[in-house]
């Protein structure tokens, strides 16, 4: 099925803020972004707003898209809020006794990451992460975490693809995510809770620290 207009332009600006090309803290004018996509300006403020629920941009009267700025302290009060919620779905999952084949789709999340780290793709490493920790927290089966989560991972995603060149080679999270799904295999809530948590701390304490030293906020 062939996407609308607006679809188009939530997909398109996404992806340019995701990748720095609308840099956080700058101003656009819906007029300008809608001759840069080739669309009118309809479908770019309608695409505006999901972003703005989204926590990604702020919608000015008269200013114009505010790309939020990448603030240290706004992502670790983020991290508290997933990690929290995914080590929750982490127990959960645990707790339904799935078969291996319900856990493949995870599975094959980690063997995509180890490929990509082999190759020293980070790109590549990254999205196949995204998917793992997307699949985590539908087999935790709260519809209501999975909304929360989708919104903050959002806000995770843009700061950690502009982060991605500078961090070490995630060798470790691959295996903390090897060994959370061999917690949820054996049933082990109380482990894979745990497990996820450390993770996801660890993760926070990179991230947040990479903002500090390179000052991302400024980008």
């Amino acid at each position: 099925m062939a996407r609308s207009q607006t679809d188009q332009a939530l997909y398109q600006l996404r992806d340019m803020v995701f990748s720095g090309e609308l840099a956080p803290g700058s101003n656009h004018f819906e007029a300008d972004l809608a001759t840069r996509l080739g669309m009118s300006r309809t479908p770019i403020r309608e695409a505006a707003l999901t972003m703005q629920a989204q926590g990604l941009v702020n919608v000015q009267p008269r200013r114009g898209i505010h790309i939020r700025p990448i603030s240290a302290d706004d992502m670790a009060d983020i991290y508290d809020v997933i990690c929290e919620l995914e080590s929750l779905a982490a127990a959960r999952a645990a707790e339904q006794n799935y078969a291996a084949s319900d856990r493949g789709v995870a599975r094959q999340c980690i063997e995509d990451m180890d490929a990509s780290l082999a190759a020293e793709d980070r790109v590549a490493w990254a999205r196949a992460d995204d998917r793992f920790h997307a699949e985590l927290v539908r087999l935790g089966g709260n519809k209501r975490v999975e909304e929360v989560v989708a919104r903050y991972t959002d806000q995770v995603r843009r700061a950690r693809m502009i982060t991605l060149q500078l961090r070490p080679l995630p060798t470790q999270s691959n295996d903390d995510h090897r060994a959370v799904l061999d917690a949820i295999a054996a049933g082990d809530a109380t482990t894979a809770r745990c497990l996820h948590r450390s993770h996801r701390q660890r993760a926070r304490a990179l991230l947040t620290g990479l903002i500090h030293e390179f000052g991302l906020r400024a980008l």
